[in-house]
């Protein structure tokens, strides 16, 4: 028995100390019960460190690839960022180029401003010498015009008076209203009305008929030639058969009783009847023109007996000749001749007003003389 298995005797009354066990008794005595457990422990520490291993490489694997994400956009957001400073930078540049634009356009409109407000003032300037000029030749102009409308009028009068011809009458009060309008002064519009009334009533005095008797009286003009002349043999009444017709026609077979007066009977008769009807046509037309309607009646008063004396009436044309003078006949015009001149008058008398008006007014506005000093007016 060796010195570490014997017990250490204790003092009496003490309480004994256990002493200490050895390693190997330690180990003798555990071995047998926790074998197993310790075994577990192990296995489960080394599962437990590889899954702490497995998960710390897993992060570290997840962080890198976020880390490589990470730097993908920072590289994206810096290029981003550069190209977005570059275009502010372009900005900036067009943004200095526009401003310095606005301000020479600044300039510019206030040169343009000054300029335009230079140009209105000349402007009323001109205007001012424009209306001086205008009143200065005005004074000139409406009398040289009113001075042409008298004499329009005028002429139109005596045309109408003497040769009534009231289409020249009417041409004439035409110019005389346009050159009325051309007055500036609008005292002399009432004149234009009386103008106005007086051609309606020169329109009115020429019967719309006119033109086409005109026409009527040339077509007979015309036709005369083709007219028949009336036999000269024929009896001129065959109604009454009494004893002397009979003796009249028993002798027209054996006795034949012509004129002879040196020419050829048809030739000669004819161009002298032809001649008297066309002359006095000639002279129904010249009535109608002239608005003498006693004339007119007599030449185709005329002209009727001829056709009836001398021609053959029982032919067609002069039996339509005959009925278009018995036309003519009765739309003989019945207008009674225009009384010209109320313009005429109406324009002198507002031309004496006018004349004396002016002179009233300068006599009116000339400064009284001032009495000499020491007297008494």
């Amino acid at each position: 028995m060796s010195t570490a298995d014997t017990p250490t005797p204790t003092p009496e009354g003490a309480r004994p100390h256990p002493s200490p066990a050895s390693p190997a008794r330690v180990a003798r005595e555990s071995a047998p019960r926790g074998g197993g457990g310790t075994l577990a422990l192990a296995v489960l520490l080394a599962l437990i460190a590889v899954l702490a291993a497995g998960y710390v490489g897993w992060r570290q694997w997840q962080q890198t690839q976020h880390a490589a994400a990470d730097s993908t956009t920072l590289s994206s957001v810096q290029q981003r960022v550069a190209a977005l400073e570059s275009a502010l930078a372009a900005v900036s540049g067009e943004r200095a180029g526009l401003d310095q634009r606005l301000g020479d356009a600044a300039q510019v409109n206030r040169a343009l401003r000054e300029e335009l407000l230079g140009q209105g003032e000349r402007t009323r300037r001109l205007e001012d010498a424009v209306a001086k000029l205008v009143e200065k030749t005005s004074s000139g102009r409406d009398p040289l015009l009113l001075d042409e409308t008298e004499s329009l009028l005028r002429m139109a009068a005596e045309r109408y008076r003497l040769f009534n011809d009231a289409q020249g009458a009417l041409a004439a009060y035409a110019l005389a209203d346009q050159t009325l309008a051309a007055v500036n002064d609008g005292a002399f519009s009432a004149v234009r009305q009386s103008i106005s009334a007086e051609r309606d009533a020169l329109a009115k005095s020429r019967p719309p008929t006119q033109d086409v008797a005109l026409q009527q009286l040339q077509d007979l003009r015309g036709s005369l030639a083709t007219w028949p002349l009336k036999p000269l043999d024929r009896p001129a009444a065959t109604t009454a058969a009494s004893a002397w017709s009979r003796i009249s026609r028993a002798l027209a077979g054996v006795i034949t009783v012509q004129r002879d007066n040196g020419a050829p009977l048809a030739v000669a008769d004819a161009r002298f009847a032809r001649e008297l009807t066309a002359l006095d046509l000639a002279q129904a037309q010249v009535a109608l023109l002239a608005h003498d309607r006693a004339a007119y009646a007599a030449a185709l008063q005329r002209v009727e007996a001829s056709v009836f004396a001398q021609f053959d009436t029982h032919a067609a044309e002069v039996q339509q000749a005959r009925a278009t003078l018995q036309q003519l006949r009765a739309a003989l015009p019945t207008a009674a001749p225009v009384a010209l001149g109320a313009a005429l008058t109406e324009l002198r008398n507002l031309r004496a007003v006018h004349a004396l008006t002016p002179a009233a007014a300068g006599s009116a506005a000339a400064p009284r003389p001032s009495a000499p000093a020491g007297k008494t007016p």
